[in-house]
């Protein structure tokens, strides 16, 4: 990383700022000593124009289109490779060797089990808890079981930590969809792979064999590595803001799980879900399209642009094709939600509106489908994405650990609220 400067002028007083330069991407400017040197602090609500960290982890070009992981495209570990080799090349920082993998797969599955006395903390839920509430429960309480790996500055530590947070998520992702239909828990079988030996604690009955359909389990390993890191996005900012305290592994990846509930994060796909339902039926899209296109209208077409792409989300690409691998599987023909979406994004990809302001269908627009499809609930779909993204939030708190620059976050403020005041007495109060 190499690095310069440039000039700041504030009023008559100039001010240098060192610029740093990244490997690929926009380079920055460092105002680290800005408040030092000025007295002043610099504006950004949402962060959206702020590199908060240094990473070697995640790259995005939105302009373009690109999704790297470690420098390989998202399409290329999609098409090839399977989750776990996505989690140990977001781990490491290198695609693993033939032994390296093997070593990794065992590993990860000789800890899917998790402690028995967590069934216990299951039945405090209601019934009908979302499993998304009982995920930041359930994570959040996994250091109360395994005190052994929350020192943070034990690299050992914080490996076994990584380990069983990726391995046991599936575990309690399965339980908490069980709990919340009533079944009985399943417990992991270690002589399948890691999203097959998913599918079957989730679908899984004791009256009768599972088997696991190959095509459904390859989709949704698919889907894994899709949303397996993202940049710094709300919930891994979460995660390294939660992080820079000193707070355990566990707590910090439970703050990831609550920021990603939120319907703006992680709740996509199924908003998007939602509104291909309110929609209907293809003939019904003009209609729709024309509220979207109203001002005055609050109805909103979920599933298209992006906080960050501004071009086609690469993610998409390999999502449309998964659905439609999925649905042929299951011999869904005529599915009325993906003649919905399959025409709304030929209209999308040639309506003047969605072309001028960049509106290209994301990954989300396809997901919500597929999931579907598979049998999941739409109340799973966030404890998919977190499942998922699990991995990635471990390796960017893993990397904030190890870098030496790293402090507490603590963003500054504008102020605008009353100017010092003196206390006046209840009594004297009219």
């Amino acid at each position: 990383m190499s690095s310069n400067s440039c000039t700041l002028n504030i009023g008559d007083k100039s001010v240098e700022l060192p610029v740093k330069h990244g490997t690929i991407g926009p380079s920055v400017v460092d105002i680290s000593k800005f408040y030092g040197q000025t007295g002043m602090f610099t504006y950004d609500p949402g962060f959206t124009s702020t590199a908060s960290c240094e990473s070697k982890i995640t790259y995005i070009d939105g302009d373009a289109g690109v999704l790297l992981y470690r420098g390989y495209p998202i399409e290329q570990l999609a098409e090839h490779g399977d989750f776990l080799e996505t989690c140990y090349l977001l781990l490491y920082g290198e695609l693993p060797t033939a032994a390296q993998k093997a070593d990794f797969d065992y590993r990860v599955t000789r800890h899917t089990m998790v402690h028995e006395q967590m069934n216990r903390f299951f039945m405090g839920f209601r019934r009908d808890a979302h499993p998304m509430a009982i995920m930041v429960a359930c994570v959040g309480a996994l250091s109360a079981f395994y005190h052994d790996s929350t020192d943070i500055s034990d690299p050992q530590q914080r490996m076994i930590a990584s380990m069983r947070m990726i391995a046991k998520m599936p575990t309690l992702a399965a339980m908490a969809y069980k709990y919340s239909i009533g079944q009985p828990f399943v417990y992991p079988q270690n002589d399948l792979d890691y999203t097959s030996n998913f599918l079957r604690m989730c679908f899984a009955v004791p009256c009768e064999e599972y088997k696991v359909n190959p095509v459904l389990s390859r989709a949704l390993d698919r889907i894994f590595i899709l949303h397996a890191d993202h940049e710094q996005n709300a919930s891994t900012s979460t995660v390294r803001l939660a992080g820079s305290s000193g707070a355990n592994p566990f707590a910090c990846i439970a703050a990831g799980i609550a920021c990603l509930w939120g319907p703006a994060h992680g709740g996509a796909n199924e908003a998007a879900l939602k509104m291909l339902e309110e929609i209907g039926t293809p003939d019904r899209i003009p209609q729709y399209i024309a509220k979207a296109k109203d001002k005055n209208d609050p109805f909103r077409l979920m599933g298209f642009g992006h906080r960050v792409y501004k071009n086609y989300d690469p993610r998409a690409r390999i999502m449309q094709k998964t659905t439609h691998e999925v649905l042929n599987e299951l011999g869904i023909k005529d599915d009325p939600l993906l003649d919905v979406a399959i025409e709304l994004e030929q209209i999308a990809l040639k309506d003047e509106y969605f072309l001028e302001k960049k509106l290209y269908p994301n990954i989300d627009f396809y997901s919500g489908i597929t999931l579907k499809a598979m049998g999941f609930p739409t109340s799973m779909f966030t404890v998919l994405f977190a499942l998922a993204r699990t991995v990635g939030w471990i390796a960017q708190w893993s990397e904030m650990i190890e870098d030496p620059s790293q402090r507490i976050g603590r963003p500054r403020q504008l102020y605008t609220g009353a100017p010092k005041r003196d206390y006046v007495t209840l009594a004297q109060r009219g």
